[in-house]
């Protein structure tokens, strides 16, 4: 990865002052050590008319896969060798991104004992990055850089082989930036907008993300026509983080307005009280609607069929009217987690003796889930295959046959009123489908009438006069079952008479 700052100066301003304000020595050549490899400063020109600094970083692949454990870009869980062979070691990312903050840390700041007021004021620059990559191209690199300042932002398109330029433009970009402004500023702009164009991070955004980000967008961010944009981007599209950064910047935004402090502009809540109702999240209404059916359905054997972390295992154990409570699901890690969440080492025997934790595959018939009052599917149609579909069909209505099923899946109409959420994308990338209502009601219609069943349809959540519930519901009745109650039920009527 490799990127370069140039500035021109006069004999009474020499260009080389840029090694005072990056506190790096035009004369020499640095080596800083990473968490990912290897930064060098140097300096290729260095007159009283021109000065030019490097920065070159030198990744080390097996040093990203040991601290990354082969998560982000380049890191595929099913392809080891993407883990070393990627792009990662000559495109701008956030890597460098990280080193430029690593190696100019007081650059960045704008501090320069030695030059204060050369620090603080605008100074022709020249940033080049040969190879940037830019996911949404060249119209979004202007986008992103035009409003900031810099009277040229060119724009090169590499392509993805020149020797056959009929398979035009790859996703990376020459970029050239010329204009007058703080080197601080420049710094800082390059320190959000590098991982913002590359859409990646090669580390796990925490909350105190947003902090940088604030600090880096400091004087710019604010009023960018694109902050919406970048502040997603940069935060790896975490909604709730995105949604505090984009609060904390319309403060920063309307006390600039004022001119006036961000603590005078958001000072129209006493802290000491919390008097605001917080919304239910949606997994704990999703819970709370499958207890209920439960209950309603007079079910104490329960099944939990792809349960997970045991979210809703921990749930029914909580009610003392389910006396056995069977959690299964594929993945031995989940239910490992499980385990630890439910404290299974360290429950009591009366209690232990409630639940269970079994591996199994939901589309293979399995004797051991034979002859419950219930079984639950919550959010697990949607993670497979369509085309395997009808083997979980079979083996929850054909084979285990419980009296009671329970399935909630999204109701992808509903997702035009997630904000955050990407046209056309589904809510969880493991998601193979998501069906409208209808598809839903069709489905869940079939399989009933197929199987012996009756099914009724719960709204979850906020039912939306337009789009529906974000989450739809099938609770299904087996008829022999029905029948049974309505005899029973007929019976006690007679002798009440």
């Amino acid at each position: 990865m490799f990127l370069t700052i140039s500035t021109t100066g006069t004999s009474e301003r020499p260009a080389t002052d840029l090694g005072f304000l990056l506190h790096k020595h035009p004369d020499k050549a640095q080596t800083f050590s990473t968490s990912h490899g290897t930064a060098h400063v140097f300096y290729p020109e260095a007159s009283a008319e021109r000065c030019t600094a490097a920065l070159l970083l030198e990744v080390d692949p097996v040093a990203l896969v040991r601290r990354g454990k082969g998560k982000g870009r380049g890191g595929a869980p099913d392809s080891a060798l993407a883990q070393y062979v990627n792009d990662r070691p000559y495109a701008a990312s956030s890597l460098l991104a990280v080193a430029l903050s690593s190696v100019f840390k007081s650059a960045l700041r704008g501090v320069c004992t030695a030059l204060p007021g050369r620090a603080e004021a605008p100074m022709p620059l020249r940033v080049e990055v040969p190879a940037l990559p830019a996911r949404g191209g060249a119209e979004l690199v202007h986008k992103l850089f035009g409003p900031l300042g810099w009277t040229s932002v060119e724009v090169e398109p590499v392509a993805l082989d020149e020797k056959f330029p009929q398979w035009g433009d790859s996703r990376y970009v020459q970029l050239v930036l010329e204009g007058e402004l703080r080197l601080a500023d420049a710094l800082r702009q390059l320190y959000v907008l590098l991982p913002v164009l590359d859409d990646a991070k090669h580390y796990w955004v925490a909350p105190d993300e947003v902090d940088k980000l604030l600090r880096a967008g400091e004087g710019w961010l604010a009023e960018h026509p694109e902050q919406k944009l970048i502040t997603s981007r940069y935060l790896s599209r975490r909604w709730g983080l995105t949604r505090q950064a984009m609060e904390r910047l319309e403060l920063v935004r309307l006390a600039e307005t004022d001119d006036l402090e961000v603590e005078a502009v958001d000072n129209a809540v006493d802290e000491t009280t919390d008097t605001e109702d917080k919304p239910v999240p949606l997994a704990e209404q999703r819970r709370d609607a499958i207890l209920e059916a439960l209950r309603g359905a007079g079910a104490s054997r329960v099944l939990d069929l792809g349960c997970g972390q045991g979210q809703l295992v921990q749930a029914l154990l909580k009610d003392v009217r389910f006396t056995e409570i069977v959690g299964v699901d594929v993945s031995v890690r989940a239910l490992t987690i499980a385990g630890r969440r439910l404290k299974l080492d360290r429950m009591g025997e009366r209690q232990a003796a409630r639940v269970t934790l079994l591996q199994g595959s939901l589309t293979y018939t399995d004797k051991r889930l034979a002859g419950y009052d219930a079984a639950v599917l919550s959010e697990v149609i949607e993670h497979l295959d369509l085309p395997r579909l009808p083997a979980l069909e079979y083996a929850v209505f054909g084979s285990a046959r419980p009296q009671t099923v329970i399935v909630t899946t999204p109701n992808v109409e509903y997702n035009v009123r997630w904000e955050k959420l990407p046209a056309g994308h589904v809510r969880h990338g493991d998601h193979r489908f998501e069906w409208t209502r209808a598809q839903f009601r069709a489905w869940a219609g079939a399989v009933a009438e197929r199987d012996g069943y009756r099914v009724e349809f719960v709204a979850v959540g906020p039912d939306d006069p337009e789009v529906g519930p974000p989450t739809q519901m099938a609770v299904f009745s087996r008829n022999d079952m029905t029948e049974n109650q309505t005899k029973t039920e007929t019976e006690k009527e007679a002798k009440a008479a």
